[in-house]
């Protein structure tokens, strides 16, 4: 079969598409994240005009939704996250306790999430419920294919390399699931966080959150990019094997 009938074939061309497009998107989340971290260092040089910490505007956005949780500090820098399950918003060093836009920004978005949980927003509560099971199959998948790798068996040609690409289709496939879940539920994150900010920030302050919020979004859609990429990039290879198995 000549490379011109091969692409004529969809699934071929999907697998092929993959392969080749699996560096350019590493390089865009690479440059996303980059872009997250430039616009975060930029704007916690920007002084908020109230002079009150990030801390402070994430109680009180709390306060307004009738909302109680624990905060606690965590080491790094944009390591912040609500944690559900002991109802606890943790703020880096560089959040906590400063009264830049940026970092008022972010601590207002783990607010947002602790907001949603809250009110048992749909997407949130989903997530929620598949941390545990996302968790388990990541877990199981990557040394039963690091094995079977090392020991041969990888060849989707071969029993046991198909039963590893099934399980590789499903674990991206619930990564997939997972993802697609995370999408809205920080998009409404920064929007809960945002609509709030707009009753206490001058515009020139909130342009600068906007853009934090915009650019740390961007890192989930680059995450959904590379897990469909892989997703379908499984699916293919399936269903290839599955064709010349059955000549």
């Amino acid at each position: 079969m000549t490379l011109p009938e091969l692409f004529s074939d969809p699934t071929y061309a999907a697998y092929m598409i993959c392969a080749c497009l699996f560096i350019p998107f590493l390089i865009i989340g690479v440059i996303v994240q980059v872009r997250v971290s430039s616009v975060f260092n930029k704007y916690t040089r920007v002084p908020c005009s109230s002079g009150i910490s990030a801390q402070g505007y994430a109680k009180s956005f709390l306060a307004d939704n009738g909302v109680s949780v624990k905060f606690t500090a965590v080491r790094g820098s944009l390591t912040d996250h609500f944690n559900p399950k002991t109802h606890t918003i943790a703020l880096s060093e560089t959040v906590r306790d400063s009264a830049a836009v940026g970092a008022i920004g972010v601590a207002c978005h783990e607010a947002g999430h602790a907001v949603q949980h809250a009110k048992k927003y749909f997407f949130s509560s989903a997530r929620l419920k598949l941390v545990p099971i996302i968790n388990f199959a990541s877990g199981l998948m990557w040394p039963i294919f690091i094995v079977g790798y090392i020991l041969g068996f990888a060849s989707t040609y071969t029993l046991v390399g198909r039963i590893l690409v099934i399980a590789g289709a499903s674990v991206m496939g619930l990564s997939l699931l997972f993802s697609l879940v995370t999408l809205p539920t920080e998009f409404d994150a920064s929007r809960r966080a945002y609509k709030y900010l707009k009753t206490c920030l001058l515009p020139d302050e909130l342009v600068g959150v906007k853009k934090v919020l915009k650019a740390a979004a961007m890192t989930y859609v680059a995450s959904f990019m590379m897990t469909s990429l892989q997703f379908v990039y499984f699916i293919a290879r399936l269903l290839l094997s599955s064709r010349r198995n059955s000549r």
